[in-house]
């Protein structure tokens, strides 16, 4: 069993500080890539940034030079901060991880989930 917590969000002011955690515990053999998606009212859930084995990162084109995601390798946790938050950021956030369980066995999970408000 592999379990995948997100901590953080809640209320942030624009332009105040937003930092999100994740981490995935439990039977891991390999953790390939992790990453964050958000999901507003009312629309598609969609890519926010993602870091892979290398540490290659990806971002959104909305969020690109104002988020930034990371990654401790050895505790399998990620991380989502950015200091100028906007309102239209405000979604619920959801931690994805794809990893193998074991040698052979690749899984992708989603964490539960945690509300961002961007506003004043």
């Amino acid at each position: 069993q592999v379990q995948v917590v997100e901590s953080g969000g809640g209320l942030v002011q624009p332009g105040g500080s937003l930092s999100l955690s994740c981490e995935a515990s439990g039977s891991i053999f390999r953790v390939v890539a992790m990453g964050w998606y958000r999901q507003a009212h009312g629309k598609q859930r969609e890519l926010v940034a993602d870091i892979g084995t290398a540490g290659h990162t990806n971002y959104a084109d909305s969020v690109k030079g104002r988020f930034t995601i990371s990654r401790d390798y050895s505790s399998n946790r990620v991380y989502l901060q950015s200091n100028s938050p906007k309102p239209e950021d405000t979604a619920v956030y959801y931690c994805q991880v794809y990893l193998f369980s074991d040698a052979r066995t690749a899984t992708e999970l989603w964490g539960q989930g945690t509300q961002v408000t961007v506003s004043s």
